[in-house]
Order: structure tokens, then sequence, then C-alpha cells
């Protein structure tokens, strides 16, 4: 079986084709600028292909991804025919869809009807569904919700503290995101320690761009650090993660500005970006701290400080922890951080080998000794989002 992978943004679209049979990506690539004027970058066997061409909209990105695929220097099929379904990653499937779902009318609808909680991403990942139907009539296609995996949260976590009728009126709760990652590692971790995921407690660490921290207790999500939208949680690049709600108001009359700016301030302005004043790049902010800067320092401290409490956090909610995974950007790539992270949680049980923190790929940094086992895990989303449709197919 071989299935296409879409994420779609609002002017652009990821794509991958992987072949089920043994798992592998076929070919993969970038659709950008849709509706500006267009540019293709298309990667197979290691080997990249760019172009410019006009992309008014998703179904022209549509086309040329499929054209691209069927291509006779690009292409790694003979035709669409072959491509045995679509998976779509879609932001934002409210109490709807508590799994992913085949894409029928009623789906559609309630995926509409999800707009006003995912304004910006799930509008596009609906235009890719629809331009999907229309260039590939009769392929079924499937939805894989970000929010999905933490639909099994019990009320306790989940509802805020506010007149139940905000909840019962407009579903207002906490809903989570990057489910399918934390889905993704949390099955793995479960594999590499050779252990049936129903037996374990877990903490699943996806630190990047926008972070989130996850309590996995046997294989379910019981509680996660994103909320009513992705700007809960720790501090990120340009989030600021939790704050006092009241400083909203406070911001908007001191600046006279309306909330809509300062909620836009604290989404693209703040966390690590607006306490250092250098950048959003963990990267960028490591270089600036071994060089002096105190306020970049400051930044990773306070990044560091945030998972450390989550994970310290979620081992208390689930009554104890088997493994802690890092995954995403800064989780697999940053071992400065991982150690930072660890430091302080050896009472806990978790320690880790610096040696082996040293290292790349799916690893087991784990010291010896320790009673809790640390992973770094690469993320999978595409992977998990085809296991997912291939599943439901």
């Amino acid at each position: 079986m071989k299935i296409l992978v879409i994420n779609a943004g609002s002017s652009s679209l990821k794509y991958q084709l992987i072949n089920m049979d043994d798992q592998s990506v076929m070919a993969k690539g970038l659709c950008e600028r849709i509706g500006i004027d267009g540019r293709l970058t298309h990667s197979k066997d290691g080997e990249k292909f760019q172009k410019e061409l006009p992309l008014n909209d998703h179904g022209d990105a549509i086309q040329a991804v499929l054209d691209s695929l069927t291509d006779k220097d690009m292409g790694v099929i003979a035709s669409m025919d072959e491509i045995n379904a679509v998976g779509h990653r879609v932001v934002h499937g409210g109490e709807a869809f508590s799994g992913s779902a085949l894409i029928t009318e009623a789906v559609m609808k309630a995926l509409n009807d999800c707009i006003e909680l995912a304004p910006l991403h799930n509008p596009p990942n609906i235009t890719g569904i629809e331009a999907c139907a229309k260039i590939m009539p009769g392929v079924p296609q499937v939805g894989v919700f970000d929010t999905a995996f933490h639909q099994t949260m019990p009320k306790k976590s989940y509802l805020y503290a506010i007149p139940y009728k905000f909840y019962e009126d407009y579903k207002i709760r906490r809903y989570g995101f990057h489910g399918t990652s934390h889905k993704y590692v949390s099955m793995k971790a479960a594999e590499y320690l050779g252990k049936p995921i129903e037996e374990l407690k877990i903490v699943t660490c996806h630190l990047g761009n926008g972070s989130s921290i996850t309590a996995v207790d046997g294989g379910k999500s019981i509680d996660t650090s994103m909320g009513f939208t992705p700007l809960a949680g720790i501090m990120m690049g340009t989030r600021s993660g939790d704050i006092d709600p009241a400083i909203v108001e406070f911001i908007a009359n001191k600046e006279n500005i309306p909330v809509s700016k300062v909620l836009s301030i604290l989404n693209k302005e703040s966390g690590a970006l607006g306490i250092s004043g250098i950048s959003s790049d963990f990267r960028d902010l490591s270089k600036a701290a071994d060089e002096g800067n105190e306020r970049a320092q400051i930044a990773l401290d306070i990044f560091a400080y945030g998972v450390q409490k989550y994970i310290g956090t979620y081992a208390a909610a689930m009554g104890g922890i088997d493994a802690l995974v890092f995954t995403a950007g800064i989780g697999e790539n940053d071992a400065e951080l991982r150690e930072k992270v660890a430091s302080k949680l050896g009472f806990m049980g978790i320690e880790i080998n610096k040696d082996k923190n040293n290292t790349r790929g799916t690893v087991d940094i784990t010291a010896d000794g320790a009673k809790v086992k640390t992973l770094v895990i690469p993320t999978n989303e595409e992977l998990m989002i085809a296991l997912e449709t291939q599943k439901l197919v």
C-alpha cells in the first residue's frame, strides 16, 4: 500500500509518499508561496529538485505534487492510480474525534464546526482535503488530528475553573496539541523497552519552536501542557506559555492596544525571543549565552526550568514514571538542554549518561543504575499519519 501524507498550511503544503510495505519514504517535498507565485521542492533518494511554478491555490499544489510523483525524472510511481489513500494532518478535531477518521460529509461538517477553535490552522487543512477529493476522486482520505490523542484526558485535566456554561456553550477546555508526535514516541518507547505500553508511565517532551509535554499512562494521554490553544504550557520560541491571564488586560491598558494585539505579542514576540531580545532559535541563544549574554542564559534557564516542573508534575499525576522521552528539534538535538533538565531530577530516579547523551538518533541515554529510563526518540508524525490511514483504509 502506498499512502500520500499531506500537511497543508495557509500558504504551504508538505507531503510524503510512503510505501507501507516497508514504511520507506519514496519521495517527499514542499509546495510554498501558494497564492503568491509558487515554488516546489521535491526529493527522492537524496536527490533534490526545485522549480518555480504558478500555485494559485491548494488545488494547484496538489496537482503539482501528483505531477512530480509521476514525472519521468522526479517521479517514483507510474501513475496516481498507485496511490491507495491520502492521510491528512488536521490540527483541531475538537471533541468530535477521539481518533483518526475516514473523511465523509459528516466529518467535513465537524471539521468546519471546529474552525473557530483553530482559525489559522483548520481552514488550510480543510482546503487540502477538498483539493484532493477534487483531483483524486474515489481515493479514500483520512484525517489525523493533533488533538485526538488527548481526548482520553479526564475532566479534572481538561476543564478550566471558569463558569461551566463556557464549556457547555463554547467548548472552552484544554485540548492539547502535538498528539500525533506524543503518540508515536510513546509507542516507540514501549517498543524500545520491550514492554506493553499498557504497563508503562511515560512523560513525552516534544521540544521545538513549539513545545508541549504529555503524561502518557498506559498508552493514554492523561494530561498535556498545551491548552485551549497552542499558546499555553512552557515557554517556547516566540510563545509566552502560561501567564497570569490578568496580564493581558494590564498590557492592553498600559500600551493602549486591543486585546488581539496583546495576544499577537504573546504568540509571536514573546517566549525565548521576548526574554533574550536576540532570537527564537535555541542554537542562537546557546551561542550568545556562551559569549556571556545574560538574557540569552535567562531564556535557556526559564525553558529548562519549565520542562523540569512539568516532568515532576506529570510523574506525580501518574503516581510514578517509568520512562522520560525527548523528541522534536530541540529535544532530539540539544544534548546540553537534556542534561540541564535531568540535572534536578535525580530524586525521581532520572539520571543520564553524559557520553551517551552526546549522540544522535534513537538512543538510551540512561545512566547506569538509574531507575527511570531516559530516551531520545526522533519523532515521525508523517509515518504516524500513514499508519493511522492504513489502519482505517
